[in-house]
């Protein structure tokens, strides 16, 4: 499994660089973050330093964090897999079919929806900030024809 296909499919679309990383981390394993701080304190120690605080800090250095992420995400595939393969009963399996078909359905309805209101949000943001812009512009020069 690449690394690419772990990412987009354990975690949010919008996630930044550094939780892919951490969960990158977490999926290859303790030594992984053994080796990243090891190279954190030969580059740049400060990095070693914070990225051997984080791992006490969130127990990845002395439990089982890891080893139990990895699992759970094992677990969760095998779920995955479960739920996808036939029960055997056709009306089981065609009512289970549409009603994955729906949810499909219903949770491209919401991501447009949340779409739509993050461009109205971007739209409006925009619309204030030029608004905003006139206003100032507008002072400026009412300002600088009363100085003259």
């Amino acid at each position: 499994m690449t690394t690419a296909a772990y990412q987009t499919t354990h975690l949010p679309a919008n996630a930044g660089w550094l939780t892919r990383a951490e969960a990158w981390l977490d999926h290859k394993g303790k030594g992984a973050w053994i080796a990243a701080m090891v190279l954190g304190f030969i580059f740049f120690w400060p990095v070693g330093l914070g990225l051997l605080a984080y791992m006490i800090w969130s127990k990845r250095m002395f439990g089982k964090g890891c080893a139990q992420r990895k699992q759970h995400f094992q677990s969760h595939r095998h779920t995955a897999w479960a739920a996808m393969k036939p029960s055997g009963n056709m009306a089981f399996d065609a009512y289970k079919q549409e009603t994955l078909r729906r949810l499909e359905q219903e949770q491209e309805a919401f991501e447009s929806f949340l779409e739509r209101l993050r461009e109205a949000k971007d739209k409006a943001e925009s619309d204030q900030f030029m608004n905003d812009r006139e206003k100032r512009a507008a002072e400026s020069a009412k300002t600088v024809d009363e100085d003259a």
